[in-house]
């Protein structure tokens, strides 16, 4: 067996609907049942999510305060009020503030923008800008993808004489901030039909009410934060990431075009991959090393040149952040595992001083892929006092509610059920610990921390084709809610498996089923290689994709789990135990060893778990069941081996059966060497088996061991005597068969065993194997169903 590295969960559609649907829109049933496992049942529905360019904008005054937004901003137009864009510093921020920007300027506002210091400031307005604005002869701030937790902030500004028009799609806290309008699908009895926005969302949505029309120009910066902060994309979200994607292909902007030639990617094959890992992180980069208004006026450029530098300091901030991530992710991990181990913390929370507060959560992101937690990772400030973190979390344990049960010792949060940031004072930090852990016993079970990995749909491989996966397609752009589709192909052969890569860290399989194969590569799946048997039926998880090499186009599956279902055997006979002991698990495992003289060959290895059964009784005590199992040495009789399989189900078998020399004949003595050996003693009257019997072997061209036994076995039938190496025929003759001597039924049966065992082909091995292991199953499986 293998175990899976992770839970699958396969989805299953009703197969009538899935054929029904498959039949009205001319589709696969594959993409049918995607479909309505997506929640997409009616035929038209599925008929825009597939074929149409998009499903079409709401009406941005569904929104209830969009109205007396749009009519302030125009009078601060008209009266040429300074009015300030207040924006975050990452990727959906970014792109809030640049959409905002952009419609305000084409109208001819008074606007600046202004985005915290993430260092210095933290997340969200503040007093100390909102002052300064003030100071400045603001008016009006409008904020973009932040505020909805600022209640202090803005009553503050009310006082100081600015109106706050809100915009946010963070989780809204139990009190709303007093602004004179807020533009929030999450707020309560909000009639706006779709409420998972991202904060540049609802910035569209307020360009299309001020612009009047869908402003299909800004689309290209829509699509970035709405796929960067990773928001379901459906609905509304849908329509702007279809969209956005294609005008992001064609985009002129100068900050696009230079962002993606530094990044070395071809602006007419982006997709949603694209934005998600080289666009939305190298923005990204901006806020978290430097200041996100770099971010800003790179998509702001006009100019080719002036956009070009900035976008290389920008790559530049994006690769310095991928070091430091690296190295505080070296760090954390070595805190957790020896100061917050796992198997005592449900949720880990961990901080040290002068971490860089803006990479901590890509941080808690890559330890909650590691160690399957929520996550808090924090930067100590000991001059201020305080701890800034992000969270990230699992399925099942949600971040906003278990932060809002801890408010008294949070000044400062926002986020999401599976994402947060926070601010709290360092010395509440172990408080906050106990309290989520204590939350988290409340509501995770055992089974909540095995990671996750919910799959589309079972396929047969031989369903696979170019049309299958183009099809596939057809639910692109990609992303929450929406995911890539992951499939299940069970039970299947493996042509081949091998290692891939300079250090060998990949796998490359080739997938059989009736005659059709299928390509396979798994990254960081190598080491799986040494634990899969050569017969092995695999199940795996995956994307399908479409290779292309040399103008030829393969379907191939990038896989992402997989496991063998059945036992498997693996063959080491005759091979350096030095070779293939570091493949063994190291946990689950034993060696056994039939004969006390093979420990001098193991006792080297004080790691193994070794067991020495010299007899049946031995063999039936032993608890082998789910236990990788090496058989070290030959056994003393098949009995004894049998013994030890009876009624149990290993995982693996290493059939290694290891012999110092050779304690057996290649080939059995035949009577006429009995024959000729009988005659010999007659005419000789006897014989001096220790003065001339190597001779007498040489002679014949037999070996010492071959005379010695043809004697054991006379003697035993009492046809001759032995005294003193002297060997001579008996004067009473008895008529008995070979077969009646012991020893010769033990060389029968030990001949029989190393043919079975030591001599077999692997496939005759492992037949001899499944036929003791699958009786002992079937067995024990009769009589619990008798029970």
């Amino acid at each position: 067996m293998l175990k899976s590295k992770t839970r699958w969960i396969v989805r299953h559609s009703n197969e009538s609907t899935a054929k029904k649907l498959a039949n009205e829109l001319n589709i696969s049933e594959i993409l049918a049942s995607l479909l309505l496992n997506r929640g997409i049942t009616d035929r038209d529905e599925a008929r825009r999510f597939l074929f149409d360019e998009g499903e079409s904008f709401h009406d941005p005054f569904l929104f209830p305060d969009m109205k007396k937004a749009v009519e302030r901003i125009q009078q601060a137009i008209h009266l040429q009020e300074k009015i300030l864009v207040y924006g975050d510093y990452d990727a959906d921020g970014v792109s809030s503030t640049v959409i905002m920007m952009t419609v305000l300027q084409d109208l001819g506002a008074n606007v600046e923008y202004y985005i915290p210091d993430r260092f210095s400031e933290g997340y969200g307005p503040n007093e100390q800008a909102f002052r300064l604005a003030a100071e400045q002869g603001v008016k009006l701030i409008i904020t973009v993808d932040t505020g909805i937790a600022a209640v202090n902030e803005i009553r503050l500004a009310n006082e100081l004489g600015m109106d706050v028009i809100l915009t946010d799609h963070h989780e809204p806290g139990p009190v709303l901030p007093d602004a004179l309008a807020i533009i929030h699908p999450k707020i309560p009895n909000c009639p706006y039909p779709f409420s998972d926005l991202a904060g540049v969302g609802v910035a569209f949505k307020l360009a299309h009410a001020l612009y009047g029309e869908v402003p299909t120009h800004l689309l290209d910066i829509a699509v970035i934060g709405t796929i960067a902060d990773l928001v379901p994309l459906h609905g509304e979200n849908r329509s702007i990431a279809k969209e956005g994607i294609k005008r992001l292909k064609l985009s002129t902007r100068p900050g696009i075009q230079a962002l993606l030639k530094v990044a070395k990617v071809n602006q007419s094959s982006l997709d949603e991959e694209t934005i998600g890992f080289v666009i939305g992180p190298r923005i990204n980069a901006a806020g978290r090393l430097d200041h996100a208004n770099i971010a800003v006026e790179l998509l702001l450029c006009t100019d080719d040149n002036i956009a070009y530098e900035q976008a290389k300091v920008i790559d530049e901030l994006n690769k310095e952040r991928q070091g430091i991530v690296n190295e505080i992710t070296k760090e954390a991990v070595q805190m957790v595992e020896e100061m917050f181990p796992p198997e005592e913390n449900d949720v880990l929370v961990i901080g040290k001083e002068n971490w860089n507060a803006g990479v901590i959560g890509i941080v808690a992101s890559r330890l909650v892929e590691k160690f399957y937690r929520p996550v808090i990772v924090l930067s100590y400030d000991r001059e201020t006092g305080l701890a800034k973190g992000s969270a990230r979390s699992i399925i099942g344990f949600d971040l906003f509610q278990n932060l809002s049960a801890c408010r008294d010792l949070l000044p400062h949060f926002g986020g999401h059920p599976m994402a947060a940031g926070m601010t709290l004072a360092i010395e509440d930090v172990d408080k906050l610990r106990m309290r989520l852990n204590e939350l988290a016993k409340e509501q995770l079970t055992e089974k909540d921390f095995i990671p996750l990995t919910e799959v589309d749909a079972e396929i047969r491989l031989d369903s696979v084709s170019l049309q299958t996966i183009e099809e596939l397609l057809l639910l692109a752009p990609f992303g929450i809610e929406n995911p890539k589709p992951k499939v299940l192909i069970k039970d299947v052969s493996l042509d081949t498996i091998r290692k891939i890569g300079a250090d060998q860290s990949h796998l490359k399989v080739v997938l059989s089923y009736n005659q059709h194969t299928l390509d396979g590569v798994g990254f960081g799946f190598g080491e799986l290689a040494d634990h899969i048997s050569p017969l092995a039926k695999v199940s795996v998880i995956g994307e399908l994709s479409i290779n292309e090499w040399n103008q030829i186009r393969k379907p191939q599956m990038m896989l992402h789990d997989l496991c063998v279902n059945e036992w498997q055997l693996f063959d080491v006979r005759g091979i350096n135990m030095d070779q293939w002991k570091p493949k063994i698990p190291a946990d689950e495992h034993v060696v056994i060893l039939f004969r006390e003289e093979s420990s001098t060959f193991t006792s080297k290895y004080s790691d193994l778990n070794i067991k020495v059964i010299l007899t049946e009784e031995d063999a039936k005590r032993m608890n082998i069941t789910g236990k990788a199992v090496v058989l070290f040495d030959l056994p003393t009789s098949p009995t004894v081996l049998e013994a030890l399989l009876q009624g149990k189900s290993p995982h693996r078998i290493y059939a290694h059966f290891f012999q110092k020399d050779s304690q057996y004949f290649r080939t059995i003595p035949t009577r006429e060497h009995f024959k000729w050996y009988y005659a010999f003693l007659a005419k000789k009257g006897g014989f001096d088996l220790k003065r001339y019997g190597d001779e007498l072997a040489k002679y014949r061209g037999w070996s010492k061991e071959t005379i010695d036994f043809m004697s054991q076995v006379f003697f035993e039938l009492d046809f001759v005597t032995i005294k003193d190496g002297f060997i001579s025929l008996n004067p009473i003759k008895v008529k008995r068969d070979l077969s009646e001597s012991k020893t010769y039924q033990q060389l029968l049966t030990m001949f029989q065993l190393e043919q079975d065992l030591l001599y077999s082909s692997y496939r005759d091995l492992k037949r001899w194997f499944d036929k003791r292991i699958e009786s002992s199953v079937k067995n024990e499986e009769e009589i619990e169903a008798w029970i």
